[in-house]
């Protein structure tokens, strides 16, 4: 069993602690005690929890694709030259870096402050623990 903090449990949920602790008040997660005595919660309760209150915002441009990984967000940034263009989104607390044609900006009428979905589809996806964590 995975017990994270409130505070990290705050933190992946882009939630204030007090969030984290009224769940925990109300019954929507387990209160359980750290090595430290710390208010903490069970990961695999909040990894529920959280999957339970994700809305994703309405998609403007969904279309029929096979990539399951859509981020909706808000363009912040844009650094182009004569070829190539740097697009950053801000996708809730996440942010999207996307490496494109700068004709591709054009077409795609980016600027900051537009809404843009990023897309990816990947065979690779890299995933960590921090060091230590885990059993085989």
């Amino acid at each position: 069993m995975t017990i994270i903090r409130v505070s990290e449990a705050a933190r992946f949920l882009g939630v204030s602690d007090d969030t984290v602790r009224r769940w925990t008040d109300n019954g929507s997660l387990t209160p359980l005690r750290d090595d430290a005595g710390r208010l903490a919660v069970d990961g695999l309760e909040l990894a529920r929890h959280a999957r339970k209150l994700a809305q994703l915002p309405d998609d403007p441009h969904r279309t029929g694709s096979s990539a399951r990984n859509r981020f909706i967000g808000l363009v912040t940034d844009i650094k182009a030259d004569k070829v190539m263009a740097q697009v950053e989104l801000q996708c809730g607390p996440f942010r999207v870096v996307s490496l494109m044609s700068s004709e591709a900006v054009l077409e795609l009428g980016l600027e900051p402050g537009s809404i843009a979905t990023a897309v990816v589809k990947a065979t690779t996806v890299i995933i960590e623990t921090p060091q230590g964590k885990g059993a085989l």
